[in-house]
């Protein structure tokens, strides 16, 4: 038998649930994507993904004219006026959803 040893780690229910389910379907228990994770770690000599922050294309009114902040604003207005909104319920469930948070 090999040498093992426990690993332990605490983490959001949600991330947890959402990443075992799609282990599942993979047919990957969460020991071995652990034991792949770690394996993949010490070939690498670090992790196996690239870690930074996400490119955020937030909107800036730096540098616009008078005209196009004016119409930029009108979009969102014109969003309102069309009922193209989201309660912050909604905005939280999709988060959750797409990111497991």
């Amino acid at each position: 038998m090999a040498n093992t040893t426990a690993v332990y780690a605490r983490i959001d229910t949600n991330l947890k649930d959402n990443a075992e389910g799609i282990l599942s379907q993979l047919g990957i228990t969460p020991s071995s994507a652990i034991q792949m994770l770690y394996s993949q770690i010490v070939l690498l000599k670090g992790l196996p993904f690239q870690l930074k922050l996400p490119e955020t294309k937030a909107f800036s009114a730096e540098g616009l004219s008078r005209t196009e902040f004016d119409n930029e604003l009108k979009k969102g207005v014109d969003s309102i006026k069309a009922g193209r909104t989201n309660s912050t319920e909604d905005v939280d469930n999709m988060f959750a959803e797409e990111f497991g948070i």
